[in-house]
C-alpha cells in the first residue's frame, strides 16, 4: 500500500510498484494502481518499520519530513521484503542528524508590479497542463495569487463546505476522477472512483477497498474551481489551499493523453459553477 500525505491531507492506494523509471532527480512509477511522481532532491532516509504488526519501507527528507510509505499487505511477498531489508540495511544505526527546515513564506508582489495581461494571455495561451507551473515562475507568482489574477472565467473561489458535497456528489454519480495528494518530494494520484464518503470529526474520508483520503476540511482556507486550456479543450479541476497557501488536495476528471475531458465531468463542475 503506498501512503503519501501533507499536513492536512492523506492518500492511500493498494496496489503493486512496477514501470518505474527515473531521470536525473525525478521519478515516475506510472500504473492503474500506484501512480506517483517523485521529486527526489532532498529524498535523504530510509527506515524498516515494524510498528504492531505492520511492517513498511518509510522514506523522510532532509529535514525528517515523511516523503512517502510503503507498507506490507496481505498478498504482499514478505520474503521479497526481507531480502531487501537485509540487502539495503545500513551498518550504521546510530541516531541520524537532519536538517533545520527554514521557515519560507509565500510572498506577493503588488499586483500593480506584475504584467497581469501578459500573464493572463500567458494563460490563455496554455496547451498543456503543465506547463501551468513554468508560467508561474515566469510571472514569479504564487499559486493564489494567480488564481486571483487568472482570466475572467478562468479561475472561481467557492466555499470550503463544497469538498464534502463534491465528494458525495462524485460517489453518488460513480464518475470516475483523479485525487492528487502531494508534497514536496511525491505526488500521489488515484484515478478511478470514490464510494464509500464518512465524516469523522474534522476529517473528510473516502473508505473503499482500494484508496483511502483522509482530509481535513477544517484547514482548509480556500477551493477553487481552476480552468487551464490544453489541446484537447479546457481541463477543470477543483483545487484546495491551506491558510499559508499551500496546495493541499486536487481533483480532476479521469483523463488521457490526446483525449478530451470527459463531459460527465464537466457536468460534476458545472454543479459548483456560479
Amino acid at each position: 500500500m503506498a501512503l503519501t500525505r501533507n499536513d492536512f491531507a492523506v492518500h492511500e492506494r493498494r496496489g503493486i510498484y512496477s514501470k518505474a523509471s527515473f531521470k536525473g532527480t525525478i521519478g515516475l512509477v506510472v500504473n492503474p494502481d500506484i501512480d506517483l511522481r517523485l521529486f527526489m532532491k532532498n529524498w535523504a532516509f530510509a527506515f524498516a518499520v515494524e510498528d504492531n504488526g505492520r511492517e513498511s519501507v518509510q522514506f523522510f527528507d532532509i529535514y525528517g519530513d515523511a516523503v512517502h510509505k510503503i507498507f506490507l499487505t496481505e498478498q504482499s511477498d514478505r520474503k521479497a521484503y526481507l531480502t531487501l531489508v537485509d540487502l539495503f540495511r545500513n551498518p550504521d544505526q546510530h541516531p541520524i542528524k537532519v536538517e533545520t527546515k527554514p521557515i519560507v513564506a509565500q510572498v506577493e508582489k503588488l499586483d500593480e508590479d506584475i504584467d497581469v495581461l501578459g500573464f493572463q494571455e500567458g494563460w490563455k495561451r496554455l496547451q498543456d497542463t503543465h506547463d501551468f507551473s513554468s508560467l508561474l515562475r515566469k510571472f514569479e507568482l504564487p499559486r493564489l495569487q494567480a488564481l486571483r489574477l487568472a482570466p475572467k472565467g478562468f479561475a472561481e473561489q467557492l466555499e470550503v463546505e463544497v469538498i464534502e458535497k463534491f465528494l458525495n456528489l462524485v460517489s453518488s454519480t460513480r464518475i470516475d476522477f483523479m485525487v492528487f495528494v502531494g508534497n514536496k518530494s511525491c505526488l500521489q494520484i488515484h484515478t478511478g472512483k470514490a464510494r464509500k464518503i464518512v465524516r469523522t470529526g474534522p476529517w473528510i474520508n473516502i473508505l473503499d477497498t482500494n484508496f483511502n483520503l483522509h482530509l481535513n476540511d477544517q484547514e482548509i482556507a480556500g477551493v477553487w474551481i481552476v480552468k487551464k486550456p490544453t489541446d484537447q479543450g479546457l481541463v477543470h479541476s477543483i483545487e484546495a489551499y491551506d491558510k499559508e497557501g499551500n496546495i493541499v488536495i486536487q481533483f480532476f476528471g479521469k483523463r488521457k493523453p490526446d483525449i478530451p475531458e470527459d463531459p460527465e465531468w464537466r457536468k460534476v463542475i458545472k454543479e459548483f459553477e456560479r
